[in-house]
Parts: C-alpha cells; sequence; structure tokens
C-alpha cells in the first residue's frame, strides 16, 4: 500500500492470523496511488510484485484499493502464490440493494467496485463517489479538524441523496475516519470496512 492506510489491513490480517508472520511494504516515496495513471499504478504493480516474488512469500494480500482495481491481474500474473484482494472481499459481503462506495479517483474511474458487486449481486445499484481530499488530509494527522469534516459531508451529500443503504469505503486509509463517518451518516447506513 502506500502510506499508512495498509496499516488497517494488516492490523486486520494479523489478528486473525496471529501465528504467521508478515511482510508489509508502504510505498510512501509514491503517495498517493489514488491519483496516478493506470499506467503508473501497473508499473508500480509490476515492481512491487517483483520485489515480493523474491522474498519466499506464502500468499500475498493487496492491500491498496487503487492497485487492487488496476492491476490486480497484473500482481497474479507476477506472483505464483495465492494473491488476495479487498474489493472482492467486499463486494462478496454486500447485502444490500443500495450501495455507496468512497473511493480513490482512480479506484473510482475504473468502476471495480461497481463490477465486482454485481458480479455477486447483480440488481444492486451502486454509486461510487471520488474522494481525492481524504489521503492527503489522513496522511498529515488531519482527521479532526472542522475541515475534513466538511468534506466528508460534501462528498457523502450525492451517495446519501440516492438513499444508500451501506457504504464501502473503498480505500485503506478511510478506516481511519471511521469515527467521523459514524457521526456524518445516519444511523441506518452500514459502513463496510473491507
Amino acid at each position: 500500500d502506500s502510506g499508512v492506510g495498509g496499516f488497517t489491513v494488516l492490523r486486520k490480517v494479523i489478528e486473525l492470523c496471529p501465528n504467521n508472520s508478515f511482510i508489509y511494504l508502504a510505498d510512501t516515496a509514491r503517495l498517493p496511488y489514488g491519483v496516478k495513471t493506470t499506467h503508473e499504478i501497473v508499473n508500480i504493480a509490476e515492481e512491487i510484485s517483483s520485489w515480493f516474488g523474491c522474498q519466499n512469500i506464502d500468499a500475498f494480500l493487496v492491500a491498496c484499493n487503487t492497485t487492487n482495481a488496476i492491476a490486480l491481474d497484473v500482481i497474479k500474473k507476477n506472483l505464483d502464490v495465492p494473491v488476495f484482494d479487498l474489493i472482492g472481499s467486499a463486494a462478496s459481503t454486500v447485502q444490500e440493494s443500495r450501495v455507496g462506495v468512497i473511493a480513490t479517483p482512480s479506484t473510482v474511474k475504473s468502476k471495480a467496485y461497481t463490477s465486482a458487486i454485481l458480479e455477486f449481486k447483480p440488481k444492486t445499484y451502486v454509486i461510487e463517489q471520488s474522494c481525492p481530499e481524504f489521503v492527503p488530509m489522513i496522511e498529515m494527522d488531519n482527521i479532526y479538524s472542522n475541515e475534513i469534516i466538511d468534506i466528508a459531508i460534501r462528498y457523502l451529500q450525492p451517495l446519501l441523496r440516492q438513499r444508500i443503504e451501506s457504504l464501502i469505503l473503498g480505500c485503506s486509509h478511510y478506516p481511519l475516519i471511521t469515527p467521523l463517518l459514524d457521526k456524518v451518516l445516519p444511523t441506518n447506513v452500514k459502513l463496510i470496512d473491507p
């Protein structure tokens, strides 16, 4: 993953598999991934998966939703171990018929969440919202300001107007602002954190 977001995923994996050892790569040099071009993401995915291919790993989890959305096939091609992704995992848990997704611009542009959800539940209404300001603010630990609350309200309004019943956090950084989202969202909207 790029930056601190992947630690939210790593923490969950460690809880589920406490007896395993992990190698985590936080690509802070190229942060954020969510605004990069498809070509850039594919190149990063090739480089990182090639490096991990030399690390004697048993499995690989792509913690970055943008990389999942754009270059999962590249990673699977480069590695001879099981590759797990967050988008398919989150999509398989959707029960509601009206689903919102907040994610990075590149993830939203790919429509990967919409495709994955419709594969599992074809009659679901899915609306995706790009949230380009979240990752930089989270990386700067600016998650308690009035500014991020105003930004969250602005991003969520189009989703709430569509009467979403659940909201997928489509970026590994977003669980870090769950308390903020809980304050802004109506209580009937279920949060899904892949």
